[in-house]
């Protein structure tokens, strides 16, 4: 974080005063502090959310489908190499994540700011130094181009997660049983064909736009707390198994082979999805000096839950461990149900990712609408975007 003056001059001063500046003041690059205020959504105060809330949310935003295929990349990595690659990993994203946000502190007081998003802690970066300065916007943009198109990906894969699963579980309802047996590769054996996975995707194409309706963070923190809980059981059912499960001795590398290590990597870093989601957290907060403490709890937990499962999962299945490791559960009621109920967690969780690039795209277009369109406009490019992720695929 940034040195104690400069936050209380962020909590006491200006930038958080009675006035609750609206978003759009900091999601729109301006050059000084006069720019007039918009309605988008308020920032901190009394409006901001909690310690608890902003919590939930970077959990949420940082547990998602990456997390299941963590097995797989520490097999392509090694059972001693894989962990120790993840916790070196995490380590470094959380002091990423620190430096991003004291950068942001330090720019915001600045430049008398409420807050800053990426584009702005680049650009006003880049105007320090002076053969740069001329190239600033520039580089905002370039960050937020990269932004938008990462948290757009990851808004796809949510979409295909929530499709394939889906159909395997409707597909495999014939021969799905209540006895849990061990299972290695894939006890589906019978299944009965159903819909195309696109049929399913256009299936919850209605639901996801309903829930990006919902702009503010706050409301959004107990869906996120409910998602966080039925992910947890989830999680709870698929550790259970894969402890019972692990078959001793362990004979397995501890070193993978070097021309999978990049395999690993990939994995790895498609798990620690939730940077995009860091400073959007930070600038809801109602005290954001304490957003550091959030963090190093949130990413502690979220570290050891990459590390454990990938390690776990991978000791209990070896070589047979899939994309996935829900592919390698049995084919019971149980374990169906894990699916569907990480189904859920990640249904909430585009919303979290999906506010990235809504955040930077619509107030840039709602400054050129007059206020008595701005909320009919914003529903409708919600809507769009949403589309917009639904037909890449």
């Amino acid at each position: 974080m940034m040195a104690s003056s400069d936050v209380d001059g962020r909590t006491e001063g200006s930038l958080f005063s009675d006035q609750n500046p609206s978003e759009t003041d900091s999601l729109c690059p301006s050059p000084g502090p006069s720019r007039p205020q918009r309605n988008y959504e308020r920032i901190g105060g009394r409006t901001g959310t909690s310690f608890c809330q902003t919590l939930i949310h970077l959990l949420k935003g940082n547990i998602g489908t990456g997390l299941l295929g963590l097995p797989l990349a520490v097999k392509n990595a090694g059972l001693v190499l894989g962990p120790v690659s993840l916790l070196v990993m995490g380590i470094i994203a959380v002091h990423c994540m620190k430096l991003l946000v004291k950068c942001s502190h330090h720019l915001s007081a600045k430049m008398n700011q409420p807050s800053m998003t990426y584009g702005e802690v680049m650009q006003y970066g880049m105007e320090n130094v002076s053969w740069l300065r001329s190239r600033s916007r520039w580089g905002s943009r370039t960050v937020n181009l990269f932004l938008i198109i990462t948290q757009i990906g990851f808004c796809c894969v949510y979409f295909v997660f929530l499709s394939d699963n889906i159909k395997q579980v409707v597909e495999a309802a014939n021969a799905t049983t209540s006895s849990c047996q061990v299972n290695h590769t894939n006890q589906t054996d019978v299944l009965v064909p159903s819909f195309d996975s696109r049929i399913y995707m256009l299936f919850f194409l209605p639901f996801f736009i309903v829930l990006v309706f919902t702009p503010n963070l706050k409301f959004l923190a107990p869906l996120s707390l409910l998602a966080n809980l039925v992910m947890t059981l989830s999680l709870i059912l698929i550790y259970v198994y894969s402890f019972m499960n692990i078959t001793f001795p362990i004979d397995l590398p501890k070193v993978g082979r070097a021309k999978d290590y990049p395999l690993f990597f990939g994995t790895a870093i498609f798990a620690f999805e939730g940077i995009g989601v860091v400073l959007p957290l930070e600038n809801k907060m109602q005290q954001p000096q304490k957003f550091t403490q959030v963090l190093y709890v949130g990413m502690g937990i979220v570290t050891f839950l990459y590390i454990s499962l990938g390690t776990i999962g991978y000791m209990c299945f070896g070589e047979h461990i899939g994309g996935s490791i829900t592919l390698n559960l049995p084919n019971c009621w149980t374990y169906q149900a894990v699916k569907l109920l990480y189904c859920f967690g990640i249904f909430i969780t585009f919303a979290l990712q999906f506010y990235v690039p809504a955040e930077i795209l619509i107030p840039q277009v709602l400054t050129h609408v007059s206020e008595r369109w701005v909320k009919p406009v914003d529903l409708l490019l919600r809507t769009f975007l949403v589309i917009i992720t639904f037909f890449i695929l």
